[in-house]
């Protein structure tokens, strides 16, 4: 299946590499490198491109480049999702995934990877289980494998993986029995000038974390799950209970993992939260221009808004600015023309606003098109699409009461056009 591994730093570097059958060149990269250079964004670079003796298939998590290399024809979705695999793993042991720190543990990153996958299919990828067999750093265990030459790994196998059921070690005890569901949900929109929405769409997830003792196993009712479109599961749940009664049946692995990610679609209503009055003009002598803009709850959002941030991908025109921010503080980067506007928590007393003027290059014609907006907030205690979980029944052992869901709303790609 998986051949081999590279990661690629936002430089266009290999600063690492795996092989799990024979040794790849690095030069079978440089397809990747001629279709990047062509885009503006790495993100934009297609996540299957096909060479005359390979595939190649990435992703791009935390500026870096997650590269395999496939010989032979398979499923794109499976390799895709084994990378984030790869990189969450990296984000659980080492706190982040990024180039400092995984050049850092690199030793750790080698031994995960050799574990992950046998001859190139995978093998363990839960955290829980990986954990078993290869202890997490911390700098006394660091200090004492150095001294005496040991390593992370252990002698013996998780019992998990030996069962049916190889997410979950057996054996596990708790004093406090705990589990705790979070939903997350982040709307992508894109709102015209006028506040009318063009498009909108819901992606969501539910992350768990669950210590229980025992084999517990669990059932997640939903009061609307209609509502949910292209579900994609944990490979605990049950699949055909939830085809036949649309309910998350499922044993679960010992800690933190993802439950399950959804889609909600633009047919179903999507409330936007937040209104945006805005007013960004050039002369056109290209010598200057006025930006004013203004945020506000809608009526209908009786929730808190936090974590407000407002980017504006200025023209390459404009040198620099001269703005008044109300509430909280607005940076501009003079070499990628983005301007960043903090406000934090909305104050529905006193809108925020933002307003001042903008510098132009001299004899520069006027753009063509006004920048757009892209908004970031976070709404607690509240699932935006209305998803509501009904109940959730433990069976196996005698757990406490099931006390509620924790719900989140994100808008990471919340755009305004101008």
């Amino acid at each position: 299946m998986i051949h081999s591994l590279f990661l690629i730093n936002h430089s266009g570097d290999i600063f690492l590499e795996k092989h799990w059958k024979s040794v790849i060149s690095r030069s079978v990269c440089d397809y990747f490198f001629e279709v990047k250079e062509k885009v503006a964004d790495p993100e934009n670079v297609p996540p299957v491109l096909q060479t005359p003796h390979h595939y190649l298939i990435s992703i791009f998590r935390g500026k870096i480049v997650f590269l395999s290399v496939v010989q032979t024809e398979v499923p794109p979705l499976f390799v895709i999702e084994f990378l984030h695999r790869v990189a969450d793993t990296f984000q659980d042991y080492f706190g982040e995934c990024s180039e400092v720190v995984i050049k850092d543990n690199v030793v750790t990153v080698y031994e995960l990877l050799e574990e992950m996958l046998d001859n190139g299919f995978p093998l363990a990828t839960e955290s829980n289980v990986l954990k078993e067999m290869i202890k997490p750093p911390t700098i006394l265990r660091s200090v004492v494998n150095t001294l005496t030459g040991g390593s992370n790994v252990g002698d013996v196998l998780p019992t998990g993986q030996l069962s049916n059921i190889p997410w979950r070690r057996a054996g596990v005890k708790y004093t406090n029995n705990e589990a705790y569901f979070d939903v997350i949900e982040e709307i992508d929109a894109i709102l015209d000038k006028s506040g009318s929405t063009v498009f909108a769409e819901i992606q969501g997830v539910i992350e768990a974390c669950v210590k229980l003792t025992g084999m517990p196993d669990l059932t997640l009712s939903f009061m609307n799950p209609r509502l949910l479109d292209d579900v994609s599961f944990h490979p605990c749940v049950r699949f055909k209970r939830w085809e036949s009664e649309r309910v998350l049946s499922f044993i679960p692995p010992d800690g933190n993992f993802t439950l399950m990610s959804y889609h909600v679609s633009s047919q179903n209503l999507v409330a936007i939260p937040v209104y945006v009055k805005q007013n960004i003009s050039f002369l056109e002598t290209g010598s200057c221009g006025r930006l004013d803009i203004t945020i506000g709850p809608k009526q209908t959002m009786a929730k808190t808004v936090e974590g407000l941030m407002v980017t504006i991908h200025m023209p390459k025109a404009v040198l620099s600015v001269n703005l008044t921010a109300t509430q909280g503080n607005y940076t501009y980067d003079l070499a990628t023309r983005v301007l960043v506007w903090d406000i934090g928590k909305l104050n529905t007393q006193k809108l925020p606003n933002l307003r001042g003027s903008l510098s132009m290059q001299a004899g520069v014609p006027k753009p063509e098109e006004n920048p757009s907006l892209n908004i970031d907030l976070k709404i607690q205690q509240l699932a935006i699409s209305g998803l509501k979980v009904s109940r959730l029944d433990m069976f196996g052992e005698k757990y406490k009461p099931f006390k509620g869901v924790k719900y989140l709303t994100k808008a990471g790609k919340f755009q305004v056009r101008t």
